[in-house]
């Protein structure tokens, strides 16, 4: 399968100076969207294998859908180039409703490296913009400490979910009138301390909640 569109955000790298880095990527938002993940930030360019989101070879972000969806966790990987299959997670994306962009707008990286530990949010997203353009969305997802903090603070949402829980986030409705939830789920980073079965069995609990699985 061929793909044709680019998801760089050309403008925003461009402008990207003096320490602060803008968002490469422009936001993943099919219409019939169900689920919106956010990340807190992409990671250096140079660990990048693909122009998406999630596009550390050594993230399993990929790997946990393909488990989820297809039952094998290679389905979504290209071993041989080290990289992901781009066409197939954009069109199995499309198909299943599957959303994506980040918390922060603009950081400034205070290391070398891609630890949300020392990621200084300089402009948070405006999430309300994003979900005004998700009819359909039924849940926000959010992968890490930091993204769901950055969430939180920007939705005034006083109780921070748990990680393999949800909340409602206030005042925010999708077209049938469905209160829209916030999940916190294990990160899909190799570093987050959780066996790969179990982020796969955390993430298929989310799936089936909202229908999608």
């Amino acid at each position: 399968m061929e793909l044709t569109t680019s998801y760089l955000n050309k403008e925003n790298i461009a402008r990207s100076t003096d320490g602060v880095e803008y968002h490469p990527l422009i936001p993943f938002l099919p219409e019939n969207a169900k689920v919106l993940f956010l990340g807190s930030f992409p990671p250096q360019r140079k660990r990048w294998c693909m122009d998406f989101y999630y596009p550390n070879f050594i993230n399993d972000h990929w790997r946990i859908e393909g488990a989820v969806f297809f039952g094998e966790r290679n389905h979504f990987v290209d071993e041989e180039g080290k990289r992901f299959k781009l066409a197939d997670i954009v069109a199995f994306c499309q198909e299943k409703g599957i959303a994506f962009y980040d918390t922060s707008t603009a950081v400034r990286r205070l290391q070398d490296n891609a630890s949300d530990k020392f990621l200084e949010v300089v402009e948070a997203t405006d999430i309300l913009k994003l979900t005004a353009r998700l009819p359909l969305l039924r849940a926000i997802v959010t992968t890490g400490e930091k993204a769901t903090e950055t969430l939180c603070a920007s939705m005034n949402i006083v109780n921070m979910p748990r990680v393999n829980t949800f909340t409602t986030i206030p005042d925010t409705t999708n077209q049938s009138g469905e209160d829209v939830l916030l999940y916190r789920l294990p990160s899909s980073s190799r570093a987050y301390p959780l066996a790969f079965d179990k982020k796969v069995d955390a993430y298929r609990r989310m799936y089936q909640q909202i229908n999608i699985l």
